[in-house]
């Protein structure tokens, strides 16, 4: 996708879905970490922007590094925003839990995963089951148009789930 952010929809859905076991922050970074081999072959003019980052075992790959090390930066961001809510008298979209590992675990894998689904639908480029296989497996599975509203659309959603529990349990 040409913008990272239209990948953040999906995670809000699955976050409100979720919630303390899936980590959308994580999620976030992972989406930042995949696309730093495209943002560098932009900058240099390589001829493939979607490489080895881009495929199943890359992704794992960058799955892993996310899941060791986004976490402490998550935590200092929620410490932050919760700051922020407070002062501004909106505590009720707080968050209360700590990352835990297996939401860290989540918002990585999923992600990176996602992403390499995602992009697959539409960059001729990219190779997901590299080295295995060579075939454009999901390119073409949606239409472009479709893949950006079915992002968008969930993203709008996700964040009406949230507000919405978030509103509910402020009356409790």
């Amino acid at each position: 996708m040409p913008f990272t952010p239209l990948h953040m929809g999906p995670a809000l859905v699955i976050k409100a879905a979720g919630g303390r076991h899936f980590s959308v922050l994580v999620f976030g970074i992972a989406q930042v970490a995949m696309d730093i081999e495209p943002l560098l072959g932009i900058i240099r003019g390589w001829p493939v922007l979607h490489g080895w980052t881009h495929t199943y075992l890359g992704a794992t790959l960058i799955g892993i590094a996310v899941f060791l090390l986004a976490p402490p930066l998550c935590q200092w961001l929620l410490r932050h925003w919760n700051r922020e809510l407070e002062y501004h008298r909106l505590h009720w979209l707080r968050s209360r839990e700590p990352i835990t590992r297996s939401a860290a675990a989540a918002g990585a894998f999923i992600g990176t995963y996602s992403h390499v689904l995602f992009d697959g639908i539409m960059h001729a480029d990219l190779l997901p089951l590299r080295p295995w296989s060579a075939d454009h497996v999901l390119l073409g599975l949606l239409s472009i148009d479709a893949l950006y509203w079915a992002c968008l659309g969930s993203g709008v959603l996700g964040v009406a789930i949230w507000l919405a529990l978030g509103y509910a349990h402020q009356k409790r």
